[in-house]
């Protein structure tokens, strides 16, 4: 198993066409480098498709994950937007799965019947 310390989330979209060396362009104009044991994810602009690209210390691993029906939910990509985000490992997962990652700490309580 690869070892992943923290994830990151491009909010702009990305063209998946992009291969491991594109997407860790991408990483190092946004971040100034591509940390070790860090995971970035990218979308396309519809959110049926993500890449995840990971850097375990010795190279880059480059993953693809695309949907059938739906779509992954993904933070909007507006003028005011962060351009990334940190995930937990709980919201990394939840996202895809196709899960309301977003809201995973408002579900873990129910104070309403």
């Amino acid at each position: 198993m690869i070892r992943i310390d923290a994830m990151w989330l491009a909010v702009q979209p990305i063209d998946m066409r992009s291969g491991a060396e594109r997407l860790l362009a991408q990483v190092v104009q946004v971040f100034g480098a591509a940390q070790a044991h860090h995971g970035y994810l990218f979308a396309n602009a519809r959110g049926t498709r993500v890449k995840l690209l990971i850097h375990d210390g010795f190279g880059v691993w480059c993953a693809a994950r695309r949907l059938n029906q739906g779509r992954f939910l993904w933070p909007a990509a507006g003028l005011d937007a962060q351009p990334v985000a940190t995930l937990t490992r709980a919201q990394f997962e939840a996202l895809v799965l196709g899960l309301p990652w977003q809201r995973l700490e408002q579900m873990q309580r129910i104070d309403r019947v």
